[in-house]
């Protein structure tokens, strides 16, 4: 089978260049990390030195790709136009720190529709979209839409929901990273040849496969069509193995990153388990 990229979600503790500590002991040739903390609305600019001793460690790292995950605090579909104007700065701030970082993408929810109708949510995203990639438009950086669960009132369950915000922003700077668990627990049947067969159609019909940039692989502790948005160890959850088998064998050439637990060196072991999968 062809060599893949595979990786985790490595953390920033201590200073950026810090993943490719956690990255080089797993030996890994792709990741995904945040940019600032995920859970504040810092909008963080990056300095010199920091951007400078990142790529340094990147030099000297077996990694070849980088994307991160954007703040979970970002909403672009939201009607309050306080909340809408943090989310459209923060997504900005996010695109610029990853240029500068040289990181591929950053992957967004796309945001909730809070008692609205899909077709008002997916506009408003829409429209948050266009002003971010407007205001960036000298960077390189693309923004990648992930595929939710449909949680509460999450956007994004639905590959019609990522279609419509690709046909109506209409930028080669937007693109889609798919997740497993998500869409498993949405109602897409990654199971069996057949279901799975089915999944890649709709999503080749609604998004295209050319617009497919990063995979989150993480089995899902929910069963098919739950909306539940809880990640499991690979090979413990509800998809099985032959989805993993599946998916490497469909995408060596685009990055995948692990999104689960990292205690008890989880990670390497769920990296075990996968790259058997491959051999």
């Amino acid at each position: 089978m062809k060599a893949q990229l595979l990786g985790v979600h490595c953390s920033i503790a201590g200073g950026l260049e810090k993943a490719f500590e956690e990255a080089d002991a797993l030996g890994i040739d792709a990741m995904q990390i945040f940019t600032q903390n995920q859970r504040q609305w810092v909008n963080k600019v990056l300095s010199d030195e920091a951007i400078r001793s990142f790529k340094s460690a990147w030099k000297k790292s077996g990694v070849k790709r980088i994307f991160s995950h954007c703040s979970y605090l970002l909403n672009l579909g939201s009607a309050d136009p306080a909340l809408f104007s943090k989310s459209v700065d923060a997504l900005e701030g996010e695109v610029r720190r990853c240029h500068a970082l040289g990181l591929s993408g950053c992957v967004l929810h796309p945001g909730a529709a809070q008692g609205r109708s899909d077709e008002v949510t997916l506009a408003r995203i829409a429209e948050g979209l266009q002003e971010v990639l407007q205001r960036t438009a000298a960077c390189r950086t693309h923004i990648l839409i992930e595929n939710t669960a449909g949680q509460g009132t999450s956007m994004g369950y639905q590959f019609r929901h990522l279609g419509t915000l690709l046909k109506t922003v209409r930028s080669n700077r937007l693109g889609v990273c798919f997740d497993t668990c998500h869409a498993f627990a949405a109602g897409y049947d990654l199971r069996d040849a057949k279901g799975f067969q089915a999944c890649w159609k709709e999503f080749d019909q609604e998004v295209g496969m050319e617009r497919l940039e990063a995979i989150h692989l993480n089995d899902s502790k929910g069963g098919l069509g739950s909306r539940l948005d809880r990640h499991e160890h690979i090979g413990r959850g509800e998809l099985g193995r032959d989805c993993f088998r599946r998916m490497l064998e469909k995408f060596p050439d685009v990055p995948k990153v692990l999104e689960t637990d990292k205690e008890d060196d989880m990670d390497r072991k769920n990296l075990e388990y996968l790259r058997k999968l491959i051999q």
